[in-house]
């Protein structure tokens, strides 16, 4: 159920153990675009041999998949990239990047951000310093050290008598249906977080939450820990901010749904399975 399972031969680190090579993966960024390279129609992570004549800037070390070193790093707009290159939005790479490269490429565009966003202490405004080992930013005049910004969310996909609900939200595209999500709160438990944001969403009461499985997310830095409930009590009524409409479906009725890599997709297809 985890889409992580892709990606176990990726060897996460701080600090390389292993020699680099020509042949290390490079995931280079302008702004939330990443560089990839076009192999007979398909895109792949350049290595460092091609990209001799590049500047790079903020390079940070990832880890290893399948014996070779992976870093990340940006490049200015006025690189002249090679002919066979082009820049695409993360998200746009997901049926064309290999699993595993995708989410690497996700956590490295999380990292790019961090050392962006963190190179100045938000407390007393001096900069920052990386942590000798560690994946922080810390400020050596006030002692203030910041970590990645990791959003844990949860998504559930709740069903009463072989129907799942599903609602539209107001940002997605038009006639896409989905499972209910929303960001866990302060002092709150995952559990209460489904029951808060099934109700709060859809005025929908629910019982028996069981995990199912995470994701996750980098748009931009989300966890996704997926459920699966029942309902209990309550006439489905749309809180009209974030969801327009809502409903009950069987699974030989479905409505238009995200297809592709969302655990979003996983709850949906293990619904239309098991019900």
């Amino acid at each position: 159920m985890n889409k992580k399972e892709n990606t176990t031969n990726f060897m996460p680190a701080v600090i390389s153990i292993l020699p680099e090579t020509e042949e290390d993966f490079y995931f280079l960024f302008c702004k939330d675009e990443l560089l990839v390279k076009s192999v007979d129609n398909n895109a792949i992570i350049p290595s460092i041999k091609d990209l001799t004549n590049l500047n790079l800037k903020n390079v940070q070390y990832l880890g290893s998949m399948d014996g070779q070193n992976c870093f990340c790093g940006e490049i200015s707009k006025d690189d002249i990239i090679p002919k066979d290159m082009y820049f695409s939005k993360l998200r746009a790479l997901s049926h064309q990047l290999p699993l595993d490269m995708f989410w690497i490429s996700g956590r490295a565009i999380q990292m790019v951000s961090f050392n962006n966003d963190h190179q100045f202490c938000g407390r007393c405004g001096t900069l920052t310093q990386n942590v000798e080992g560690e994946r922080a930013k810390k400020c050596f005049k006030c002692g203030l050290i910041n970590y990645p910004r990791i959003s844990p969310a949860i998504i559930v996909a709740v069903v009463n008598n072989g129907k799942l609900l599903l609602a539209h939200n107001t940002n997605s595209p038009k006639d896409i249906y989905s499972v209910v999500a929303g960001f866990v709160e302060a002092g709150e438990t995952f559990e209460e977080c489904v029951s808060r944001e099934v109700f709060e969403e859809t005025g929908i009461v629910v019982k028996n939450i069981k995990y199912f499985g995470n994701q996750p997310w980098p748009f931009p830095n989300s966890l996704m820990i997926g459920f699966t409930c029942e309902y209990a009590s309550g006439e489905i009524q749309a809180d009209g901010i974030e969801i327009e409409h809502a409903k009950w479906y069987s699974s030989n009725e479905l409505p238009v749904t995200p297809k592709g890599i969302s655990i979003a997709t996983e709850l949906i297809d293990w619904f239309a399975k098991n019900y």
